[in-house]
């Protein structure tokens, strides 16, 4: 096998993809949602933490956050004010700081700090704000201090839909390019006998569906990072999106060469892909509705990247939290590769055999010719 000839056809791909329906509307659609979205809830995410604080002796606590960037600050006049602040729903987290606090500090001492968050506030959010939170009573002495936390959650623990839906955006920005176009664009070369035609050359079919592959992967995760960047999605740890969408990028594009390797016409191939979708589309669900078991997720293929991207984007997780979903996610691709290989295969046989026959209906009439 020839890189270099992959390379070939894969330029030939990318030179000819603006021209394609299917490749514009891979990568424009998942921007308009997005877009949608944003215009009816405000944004998937909606910028900085907002943490409204009640200062009863004048600590330097307050005046540590107040310098320090990534949080909105609102300072309250008393407990009731910052209750009534966060069961509205117009701050994320409150902090109560209590007369002496410090002092006792200062003393050594474990005074006891009161931290509320809303019920809908984002959990990366409440990350954010605990470590800052902490690191503020640190500089009180500027060494590592014990204080007790009490964490209160005012309101039902619920995530706004606008976080809910990220799944089902993510979803559609790597399955659509990723599987979608390189199964139509395999299936358009065996209509149109260009595939044929490459084969009649030193290129090898498996070139053919590597070329493919490395072209759903590409826009896959073009549009899947683009999406979550408009979004601000990538959270503290964008490593972990990135080998996500890339994971999730190279199962859609094996799926993709599946089913174009099967599917002899592009009416099959879009029948199938219906059929295929609503499995690979199913996982979102769970996240939408939080209060469905997970676990019938957990046995499809797309769980295994969506949660992963999830869980950093709007949980706080770190890439060490997701590597056990990334691993099998990772396992799934290397299962459908012997799947891929097999397919290409059985295409190549049929191919050989001329039972996939070039689509001639474009080309003109001809007159039979004289004996």
């Amino acid at each position: 096998m020839s890189l270099a000839r992959s390379w070939q056809v894969l330029r030939k791909d990318l030179r000819l993809g603006p021209r394609s329906p299917i490749v514009l509307w891979a990568l424009v659609i998942p921007v308009l949602i997005t877009l949608l979205v944003r215009g009816v809830f405000g944004g998937l995410f909606a910028g900085e933490p907002r943490l409204g604080f009640v200062d009863l002796d004048g600590s330097a606590v307050a005046v540590e956050l107040a310098d320090r960037d990534g949080i909105e600050l609102h300072p309250l006049a008393d407990e009731d004010s910052l209750r009534a602040e966060l069961t509205a729903g117009r701050l994320d987290a409150g902090l109560l700081l209590p007369e002496g606090f410090d002092a006792a500090v200062r003393a050594g001492e474990s005074p006891l700090l009161q931290l509320w968050y809303a019920g809908e506030s984002v959990p990366a959010d409440r990350a954010v704000l605990t470590a800052m939170i902490i690191d503020a009573v640190r500089s009180l002495t500027g060494v590592a201090v014990a204080v007790d936390v009490e964490v209160v959650v005012l309101g039902d623990e619920v995530l706004p839909i606008e976080l809910r839906l990220l799944p089902l955006i993510v979803l559609y920005a790597v399955a659509i390019p990723g599987g979608m176009v390189p199964a139509a664009s395999l299936v358009e070369e065996k209509e149109r006998g260009t595939l044929q035609g490459m084969l009649a050359t030193p290129t090898t079919l498996g070139e053919v569906l590597v070329a493919k592959a490395l072209l759903g992967i590409i826009l896959s995760v073009l549009a899947g990072t683009v999406t979550l960047a408009i979004n601000d999605a990538f959270g503290a740890g964008p490593l972990g999106i990135v080998l996500s969408v890339l994971v999730g990028a190279v199962m859609m594009a094996l799926i993709g060469l599946l089913l174009g390797a099967w599917a002899p016409d592009t009416n099959t191939l879009f029948a199938a892909w219906k059929g295929v979708g609503v499995l690979l589309f199913l996982p979102a669900i769970f996240f939408i509705w939080p209060g469905l078991p997970m676990w019938p997720a957990r046995w499809m293929p797309a769980y295994y990247f969506l949660r992963p991207a999830f869980a950093v984007s709007v949980e706080g997780a770190t890439l060490a939290d997701t590597v056990p979903d990334l691993a099998i996610g990772l396992g799934i691709c290397l299962v459908l590769i012997p799947a891929v290989v097999a397919a290409g295969r059985r295409l190549e046989r049929r191919l050989v055999t001329g039972r996939v026959e070039p689509d001639r209906r474009d080309e003109p009439d001809r007159e039979p010719q004289p004996a």
